[in-house]
């Protein structure tokens, strides 16, 4: 299976480009900019912070809202659970992870729904912290700097959507800069061994972290296989509207997937698309007798978007 990425918006300039990178209303765009505006705050509240009291060992931010391994400190603030994956050490740190979320995301969305997406880094999220607080309760090597350990980023999030995704379609193939084509499944492989061989460096936490959002990637991606989501409950809850900028709307793109995100095979798709050609042969047959005017709103989006096709 080969995949590539098709440029959505055109050939407008950058500033169209990031104005859809991050105000678009999908969920994937949501979460950059989520990223994003919050690093802002931080950085800025960082900064008023240090103005005041340029001694402070521990920022306000990671005091408040990075993840403790210390269960006492970790029952004073739960919240962290959540807000951990959102924060970011420096820029770099951003950086890298909006790359990775951006490109695992694209992929993602090419199969799942943008719910899928959302769940996928909240649980993943979710279990790379508790990954990262059993180990630094229960591994020896970790009692010393236990009362102080903290752990943030979106690495462990991003991490569960590539592992997911790779676990669903491993023989799906992307191009690397430098590197050439690589199936998902190798790459996916990458990224867990090099947490693994990690663990021993100044970041263990974090390599933990991940390690625990890569299994549930991969746990998902295995009941999605079987015809289980465990989000389902989950998806009645209406998600915020982050979409500032309103643009002129743009067709929406189908895909030959249902709803499930199993691929059809050649049979089922060549089926679709003969009983697609009919329809749209019996609406030309009709505008022929009666005019266009006769057509019905259905009648017209469908005979727009076909002619849009070509």
């Amino acid at each position: 299976m080969y995949g590539y990425y098709q440029q959505p918006y055109g050939s407008g300039n950058r500033g169209d480009f990031f104005k859809h990178l991050f105000f678009d209303n999908n969920v994937l765009s949501r979460l950059l900019l989520v990223n994003s505006a919050v690093f802002v705050f931080a950085v800025l509240l960082n900064l008023l912070e240090w103005l005041f009291d340029p001694g402070v060992p521990v920022t306000f931010v990671e005091r408040w809202f990075a993840l403790p391994s210390n269960i006492p400190m970790l029952l004073t603030r739960p919240w962290t659970l959540l807000t951990y994956m959102f924060l970011h050490e420096g820029f770099l740190h951003l950086l890298f992870n909006m790359i990775m979320l951006y490109f695992g995301g694209v992929v993602f969305l090419e199969y799942f729904s943008g719910k899928k997406l959302l769940w996928t880094y909240i649980a993943g999220g979710l279990t790379g912290a508790l990954f990262f607080i059993a180990a630094f309760n229960i591994f020896p090597a970790f009692a010393t700097v236990n009362q102080r350990a903290i752990v943030l980023g979106a690495s462990a999030s991003v991490l569960a959507i590539i592992i997911a995704i790779a676990t669903y379609i491993p023989d799906y193939s992307v191009i690397l800069f430098l590197i050439g084509r690589v199936k998902l499944k190798y790459l996916a492989i990458a990224f867990v061994l090099l947490d693994l061989l990690s663990i021993r460096s100044g970041n263990p936490g974090g390599h933990i972290a991940h390690l625990g959002g890569a299994l549930w990637g991969f746990i998902y991606a295995m009941s999605l296989k079987k015809g289980n989501d465990f989000y389902g409950f989950l998806y009645t809850i209406k998600l915020p509207d982050f979409s500032i900028f309103k643009s002129a709307k743009k067709p929406n793109f189908k895909t030959s997937r249902p709803n499930n995100g199993r691929p059809l095979n050649d049979d089922e798709y060549n089926k679709r698309k003969a009983d697609k050609q009919k329809e749209i042969d019996r609406i030309l047959d009709k505008i022929s007798k009666s005019g266009y005017s006769s057509l019905t709103k259905k009648e017209k989006e469908l005979l727009f978007k076909s002619s849009g096709k070509n």
